[in-house]
């Protein structure tokens, strides 16, 4: 009996010191398990931050009834424009929940342009009546793209351009007041490091970027082809510095990085939106594979069972779910089709993952920039099941439609 005990305090506590980290991070892939507590509930509440596409009126954040069992579940509950000044033409983009999920973060990608900060803090202690609390920026990089929230509060964000949206981008710490920490890593890359996608297994000491594209080269000012990036870049999590780069030939345009939770080796998966190819990269031996081909797949959200994988297929207008089972040769279990116009987007997954959100708009400059990525502005949950995705036809919400102000372009996400 004494030894069985001692046994089982000795597992106990090596579990216990695998979940920390010493930067008190939170596990940016959703990493959670029902506990004592019981598991996640249903959330009831979706935010989604939005611009005026006629870039006339203020930036927003839309507060969504996504209570299921609400008669106006898909409806407008209120709206939280960004105050003045510097409240119009930020190009809303992605948002994400503090560990707490007291604090939303989101970003502006092109506030850089009118001089703007591009960060923004709302506080949503009140799930229905968020409170704008202040906007900010970072005095070494701009174009700001994803937040991966931290355990003891705070994010890190990935800021895709330098101070002018050039090169070299960082990742900027915020800590749980919401101030500015650093900007990491302290000597960047200088061969195309403009990072966007973000994610982390702090268990393993592990943090990846995905750099996408050098944000300057998508205005019309710039002379020539806006210039794709395809790498990965490998941190050391604790020490914020990257220990390694994995270039990826032919990927043009890895926008996000996705661990595999629970995935011994660490490994994860990117793609390359432009030539349709997912890939799955070892960050310990700094390799790449492709894994399956695809349409201009964007942003990837992996389940917490590590077998399954949901990305969101721009061009062709739909979602699919893959089997991952066999890392490296993916094969196809769902798909839903939203049709050619569509345009998904950004995606994201409920904590319990029995519903999905995808913004139907990715990016579109107008008249000053390359990029023409409109979609049809439609914001849209889809029903996950372990082995299949469906529509859910009761969520009907149309950006296009849904504001006196006019038509607006949805993008980031998040629910509570």
């Amino acid at each position: 009996m004494r030894r069985w005990w001692f046994v089982s305090i000795a597992g106990l506590l090596l579990i216990a010191l695998l979940s920390l980290d010493p930067r008190g991070a939170y596990s940016g892939n959703n990493e959670e398990r029902c506990d004592g507590r019981g598991c996640p509930k249903p959330e009831k509440t979706l935010y989604v931050f939005a611009g005026d596409q006629a870039r006339v009126q203020p930036d927003f954040l839309a507060v969504i009834d996504f209570d299921e069992d609400s008669h106006d579940y898909g409806k407008v509950v209120k709206t939280v424009p960004l105050p003045p000044p510097g409240n119009i033409g930020n190009e809303p983009h992605h948002c994400h929940l503090s560990a707490n999920k007291e604090v939303l973060a989101c970003g502006g990608l092109l506030s850089l342009l009118r001089g703007q900060p591009g960060i923004f803090f709302f506080d949503v202690s009140r799930p229905r009546s968020p409170k704008f609390l202040f906007a900010t920026s970072a005095p070494q990089s701009s174009i700001t793209d994803e937040f991966l929230p931290l355990r003891a509060g705070g994010f890190l964000v990935t800021q895709m351009g330098s101070a002018s949206g050039g090169a070299p981008g960082r990742v900027a710490e915020f800590d749980h007041r919401l101030q500015l920490v650093h900007e990491w890593p302290d000597n960047p890359p200088q061969d195309g490091f403009n990072p966007h996608g973000i994610d982390a297994r702090p268990e393993l000491n592990l943090l990846v970027t995905s750099d996408f594209i050098l944000p300057s080269s998508s205005l019309n000012i710039v002379p020539g082809d806006t210039v794709l990036r395809g790498s990965i870049r490998v941190w050391d999590f604790a020490d914020r510095t990257i220990v390694r780069t994995i270039t990826i030939p032919g990927a043009l345009g890895t926008m996000d990085v996705k661990l595999i939770p629970g995935d011994p080796l660490g490994r994860g998966y990117t793609a390359g939106m432009f030539n349709g190819v997912i890939y799955l990269i070892n960050p310990g031996r700094g390799t790449s594979t492709p894994a399956f081909n695809a349409d201009m797949v964007q942003i990837i959200a992996l389940p917490k069972s590590g077998d399954r994988l949901i990305a969101g297929l721009f061009q062709a207008g739909q979602l699919v779910m893959l089997d991952t089972t066999n890392r490296a040769h993916l094969k196809q279990v769902s798909i839903v089709s939203l049709g050619v116009s569509a345009g998904p987007h950004f995606i994201e997954l409920t904590d319990d993952e029995k519903r999905l959100v995808a913004t139907d708009y990715f990016l579109n400059e107008d008249n000053f920039g390359k990029i023409h990525l409109e979609g049809d502005h439609k914001v849209h949950v889809i029903k996950v099941s372990h082995d299949a995705i469906t529509l859910d036809s009761r969520f009907n919400l149309d950006f296009n439609t849904a504001f006196a102000t006019g038509p607006a372009r949805p993008h980031g996400v998040a629910f509570k």
